[in-house]
């Protein structure tokens, strides 16, 4: 039965509930992952044959049963994801999910399956695996958006990077504001998904392609106006967001399009939702139907980077939390991103083979090694940055180049590994 919170919400309750609750103040440091694979076939050594429902479920309990610190799910394609619980510092959250993903790969190798780091699908047709009515609505209501719909639910991958929103050195602005300007550099140095449905897609990251062809309403970044705060920007986005759907006992969850949030609060029963009139409840599920670049949750999910095979998601997570350590350092690395910020199409599209995208990365990952560097803990992930450099980006490359149709599932040995 579906929880709903019985108070009906107001307009201005709404609004003051969102910019409480969407950017907290935390301790620096703080750190959680999200990491998602795809599933593979171990014996074939690819990802050209889909498995079957029952094997997914298999697999899922498989898993779960692995003596995990953090909790996995399949997403609606099947593809594994693993949740980490909140660690202190960069140097505690990290060998713990390292750990988890051994024990999931390992895992996944008895049943003869392999777990394979790429931003997207490279070979299979999309499929949906679950018929809750959740992915059911949402698939019904992204339908307009034609290929790029399916692949999202069913076909991709990503490396989410949790972080505190704020901290008593940096603003909630201060921090949103660095990693929209760092993204489109980062989205070009870990792009990794060039291929999909087994032809190459003229994109270095067509995961990101596939966002970017989205409801324009619900993803990419919101915009803020002159002398508003970030919480307020995000809390404006959110309420003039289209409903996706709404969580019922018996029924379909679809709502009518083209109605906002906002629109339900000022017009209740008289927006054509139903019977029904918006609630708390109703709110928190909206808030989950949006996909922006960088979602605010309390803290600020990065959600622009592709899955990366072996131990590499290592990296991203390294520079991110390393950028975000001291107000000088992200002062720094918003400089050197300057003439990148807001390039999240050509990005994806070309990576590094941009000269303007590959300075701003080789820079932003030197400065997240050299700080890295400068912590005995961190020494470990400042090497692994520095091989990430070394074997991609200095060369204006970015794994997407190195990307073969029938593989994904190799892994490379990293320091972590014992």
């Amino acid at each position: 039965m579906v929880n709903h919170d019985v108070a009906v919400l107001t307009e201005s309750e709404a609004e003051s509930w969102l910019t409480r609750t969407c950017f907290t103040i935390g301790p620096a440091g703080r750190l959680g992952l999200e990491l998602e694979l795809l599933v593979g076939d171990r014996e074939a050594g690819n990802l050209r044959r889909h498995h079957s429902p029952e094997e997914y479920a298999r697999l899922l309990q498989r898993l779960s049963d692995a003596g995990l610190d953090g909790q996995v799910t399949l997403e609606p394609g099947g593809q594994v994801e693993l949740s980490s619980n909140v660690g202190q510092s960069l140097a505690e959250t990290v060998p713990i999910v390292h750990r988890d993903v051994a024990l999931l790969r390992d895992r996944a190798a008895s049943m003869g399956m392999m777990l394979c780091g790429l931003g997207l699908d490279p070979m299979r047709v999309p499929r949906r695996l679950t018929q809750q009515n959740r992915y059911t609505t949402m698939a019904g209501y992204l339908a307009r958006w034609g290929e790029a719909a399916e692949a999202m639910m069913c076909s991709t991958a990503s490396i989410q990077v949790n972080v505190e929103a704020a901290t008593s050195q940096q603003t909630a602005e201060e921090r949103w504001d660095l990693l929209h300007a760092v993204g489109p550099a980062l989205v070009a140095a870990f792009a990794n998904s060039p291929t999909f449905r087994g032809r190459p897609t003229g994109w270095k990251s067509a995961r990101q392609r596939a966002w970017q062809r989205l409801d324009p309403a619900r993803t990419g970044a919101p915009i803020r106006r002159q002398g508003e705060g970030v919480a307020s920007t995000y809390a404006r986005w959110a309420l003039d967001a289209p409903l996706m759907l709404v969580r019922r006992d018996t029924g379909s969850w679809s709502v009518p399009p083209g109605v906002t949030f906002r629109d339900w609060l000022r017009l209740g029963r008289r927006a054509g939702i139903g019977s029904e009139e918006p609630t708390l409840d109703d709110l928190a599920c909206h808030m989950t139907t949006l996909f922006p670049h960088v979602r605010a949750r309390g803290h600020l999910e990065a959600r622009f980077i592709d899955a990366l095979p072996g131990c590499w998601w290592i990296v991203p997570t390294a520079v991110i939390a390393a950028l975000l350590e001291t107000p000088s350092v992200a002062d720094r690395a918003r400089e050197v991103c300057e003439a990148t910020e807001g390039r999240w199409v050509l990005a994806a599209r070309v990576g590094l083979e941009n000269r303007e995208l590959q300075r701003s990365a080789e820079a932003i990952l030197a400065i997240a090694a050299g700080q890295l560097r400068g912590h005995p803990s961190n020494a470990v992930f400042a090497d692994h940055v520095e091989a990430f450099l070394d074997r991609w980006t200095l060369r204006g490359r970015s794994p997407a180049d190195d990307v073969r149709v029938s593989s994904g599932g190799s892994r490379d040995r990293c320091g972590l590994d014992s």
